[in-house]
């Protein structure tokens, strides 16, 4: 069957966590989406993107839940070596559910192997703090790339009454650095902030080594990443630091309209398969 979701770019040289941190050491900004499907990772790519994030917010946009807390573990994998397939010559993060690296361990580091042997990922990212730099050396150890998610955490919803910023006062600020030069010393290959003033990512940039992505964190970081459905303008309600560069989500509509109206008057289509030569057709039940 023809492939009716590739672009006619050509494939261009592999991007790797190697090409990211040099990138990032010739402070040459980075460009990460989210992305749940194989068919839109091979447009991502074909537009030039560096990483893609399977995110846990797959549960919200992918699933319709109110958070990402409800995002199921195989299904996170499952999404992820999609989009690997769509997208093979990006870097691919797995992005970790709720309670799939925090009940112990070892059950950790048997969930985030499988994010690299059953998703294809290439890295993957826990929501993480200071507590949390055993888990990640000893998943570094055991060969996981590890990506550390600091500043506001989506997966604390509960405990936070909705979604919440960080590193607003001083104290929290230093915290939140804290916690990143922690995760980089248990050896991290990546960090990631989100929702935190500018200043507290251009600190932990001032005392880590590793790149730096940002979600609302501004422009100091390496890379930047948003939900790509905000980007595309298809969500009914984005941050504010998500300014949608299309309006997909109208044009889906209209598109759908315009579906609806051509069913309504018999012309879905103009194309006809006719019957072949000989064939006595309808009446002989063909």
């Amino acid at each position: 069957m023809k492939d009716r979701s590739t672009s006619d770019s050509p494939a261009r040289p592999p991007v790797t966590l190697r090409t990211l941190r040099k990138m990032a050491s010739a402070a040459e900004p980075f460009a990460c989406l989210t992305c749940y499907d194989a068919t839109t990772a091979r447009w991502l790519e074909a537009g030039g993107v560096h990483l893609l994030l399977v995110g846990d917010t797959a549960a919200e946009i992918v699933l319709g839940y109110d958070s990402t807390i409800h995002m199921p573990l195989d299904f996170a994998i499952t999404l992820t070596a999609g989009v690997k397939r769509g997208a093979p010559n990006t870097v691919v993060m797995g992005d970790m559910p709720f309670m799939s690296y925090q009940a112990s361990p070892d059950q950790a580091i048997v969930n985030a192997g499988r994010f690299l042997t059953e998703g294809l990922a290439d890295i993957v990212k826990l929501e993480a703090d200071v507590s949390f730099a055993p888990l990640v050396e000893r998943m570094t150890h055991a060969g996981i790339p590890v990506c550390g998610h600091v500043g506001a955490k989506p997966q604390h919803v509960r405990q936070t009454s909705g979604y919440a910023s960080a590193g607003r006062t001083p104290e929290d600020a230093e915290r939140v650095v804290r916690d990143a030069v922690a995760l980089e010393q248990a050896g991290a290959t990546m960090l990631l902030v989100e929702a935190v003033p500018p200043q507290v990512a251009e600190e932990i940039i001032k005392r880590t080594t590793v790149p730096l992505i940002g979600i609302g964190a501004g422009p100091a970081c390496h890379g930047q990443i948003l939900v790509l459905q905000d980007l595309l303008g298809m969500t009914h309600w984005q941050p504010g630091f998500a300014s949608p560069v299309a309006h997909l989500g109208r044009d889906i509509e209209a598109a759908t309209r315009e579906w609806v109206e051509r069913v309504a008057g018999r012309k879905a289509s103009d194309h006809r398969f006719e019957m072949k030569a000989g064939s006595t057709g309808a009446a002989s039940g063909v």
